[in-house]
């Protein structure tokens, strides 16, 4: 199977598909139906002339996720952050950057280059209230039982 090119209009394009389905109540939970997923396929080839599989599509929604989880993480708690349009990335000392980086070493792609808001706003109706970020995220391998 051919490697699945993204550039930005595809990825954009990807993400509204799956929006809609979203929407639509296609992805009760954590992960999208059967049908929510022929439909993404199906309206992706569609809409781009590019015919990815299910596979190649999942990858590309669990490599946002990915990039969204960092950028969240990185974000933190800092609602006052600002956006440089110049340097497509959050407003930010150096010292400010180096601490977070500290704490989120996979958002070091995020110095030269960030997620910026119209797209963040995007992500977030995709992974906002299924993909747990900072303090209260917890996982298996955290150690300790999870508490509330």
């Amino acid at each position: 199977m051919k490697k699945a090119m993204w550039d930005k209009r595809l990825t954009e394009m990807f993400c509204d598909i799956c929006i809609k389905e979203i929407l639509k109540g296609n992805r009760p939970g954590t992960h999208f139906t059967r049908d929510g997923w022929l439909k993404i396929m199906t309206n992706f080839e569609k809409e781009t002339g590019k015919s990815f599989s299910q596979r190649q599509l999942k990858n590309r929604w669990d490599a946002l996720k990915k990039e969204w989880k960092a950028w969240k993480k990185l974000k933190g708690e800092d609602n006052g952050l600002g956006w440089n349009p110049i340097k497509r990335t959050v407003d930010a000392s150096d010292e400010w950057r180096e601490s977070r980086l500290q704490v989120v070493p996979e958002a070091k792609k995020f110095k030269t280059s960030g997620i910026d808001p119209e797209f963040e706003v995007k992500l977030d109706q995709m992974f906002m209230g299924i993909v747990a970020t900072g303090d209260k995220a917890w996982a298996p391998s955290s150690g300790d039982e999870y508490s509330r």
